[in-house]
């Protein structure tokens, strides 16, 4: 009765083999799922050789978005509410603010106390009353300082400089150590000086985004194209909001590895062979290392460059790369192709090891026939 039972138990598993529990496809049903000229399949399968990883190598680079067209060439010492004003006035007679001395000039020049713009865009100056200031250049405002003397001040000579700077500011968020309100100046307006006062960012350029709003406008790149290309380090404008977004590039590996892992991707290139490296290499005892497989949204062009005809989705051509690590070719192939943020490195069980697998769970199952049959005998005895 045991051995009929376990049979019965062990033909049962042979006619449903494929529903025993796996930890992701077989390499075989992944070449047999993949798009072929009979079929249509959800991925293409490309075997990987050394002069396709040099085609990969020499395709052009990722488009980046740009903040090439949030330049602004807007002056950054316009005076605003809020701004607080330093105020000299020179009067030759001496006058008016010397009280009637018969000294020198000098009795007549004066350095107003500072003063703060008021919410009606003015300040006060003696004998002037209140001066509108607002929209004006430190240049400009003197002029209407000096055009509200003239009669009352003999030839005055007005000089206004911006003592405190808070309207003429960016705002800055996210990834940098110290956010807040930073000043713009003419020697400071662009967007790596902002950043830069702000304590910089902890995080590496190769993982943040840096984006500037203005208007309703959003404008990106990566913190790398702006750290490296002049034409991104542009000027800005009072009222950006400058924010540094951390999006780190990853990539996962599973399957027969020493280690299962989502890795952070280095600075620069990765190769496949250093990425294999990372996680611990091939399980020896498990992996089928004629069969490594990347699993990848490629870019459309990319894709087509390398004659791959698979309908592209919104994330790209979805694409399996197929590397023999059989062949002692194949670690120089590792060696030149390199990994991209969001690629999963998949290494699935050998043929071997799937038969010891499933022979191993056959002999829990008979196993478990046979102590109940056992227990069955006791009990009737």
């Amino acid at each position: 009765m045991t051995r009929t039972a376990a049979s019965l138990m062990i033909v049962a598993l042979l006619a449903g083999c494929s529903t025993l529990p796996r930890d992701g496809p077989s390499g075989m049903g992944v070449v047999q799922a993949a798009s072929n000229p009979e079929r249509q399949g959800d991925y293409a399968l490309v075997n990987l050789d050394f002069a396709l990883s040099e085609r990969l190598k020499a395709a052009p680079q990722r488009s980046f978005s740009t903040l090439a067209l949030a330049s602004s060439d807007a002056p950054t010492d316009i005076i605003g509410v809020g701004d607080t004003l330093a105020v000299s006035i020179f009067e030759p007679s001496g006058g008016l603010f010397g009280g009637g001395s018969s000294r020198s000039s000098e009795s007549g020049n004066q350095t107003l106390p500072p003063l703060v713009v008021d919410r009606n865009g003015a300040v006060p100056v003696p004998f002037a009353g209140s001066v509108s200031v607002q929209g004006l250049t430190p240049a400009q405002a003197s002029a209407a300082v000096r055009r509200a003397l003239i009669g009352k001040v003999a030839n005055p000579q007005v000089i206004v400089t911006l003592a405190g700077n808070t309207s003429n500011a960016v705002t800055v968020l996210g990834e940098v150590r110290n956010p807040g309100r930073q000043p713009l100046a003419a020697n400071s307006d662009r967007i790596l000086d902002v950043i830069a006062a702000a304590g910089g960012s902890s995080r590496s350029v190769y993982d943040v985004t840096v984006r500037i709003q203005r208007g309703g406008q959003t404008y990106t790149a990566p913190m790398s194209i702006v750290t490296t290309e002049f034409n991104e380090n542009v000027r800005l404008q009072r009222g950006d909001q400058v924010n540094l977004v951390y999006q780190p590039r990853r990539f996962s590996s599973f399957g027969a590895f020493n280690a299962v892992a989502r890795t952070d991707l280095p600075p620069g290139p990765l190769t496949l062979a250093e990425a294999l490296s990372g996680v611990g290499g091939l399980d020896s005892n498990l992996a089928d290392a004629k069969s490594v497989l990347v699993f990848r949204f490629e870019r459309p062009e990319v894709a087509q460059a390398l004659g791959i005809q698979q309908a592209a989705t919104p994330r790209g051509v979805p694409v399996v790369y197929r590397l023999n690590l059989n062949e002692g070719s194949g670690f120089f192939i590792a060696s030149n192709f390199q990994i991209e943020p969001d690629d999963i490195i998949y290494a699935p069980r050998s043929g071997a090891a799937e038969a010891r697998k499933f022979f191993e769970f056959v002999q829990s199952v008979t196993r478990v026939v046979y102590d109940v049959s056992v227990t069955s005998a006791i009990n009737l005895d």
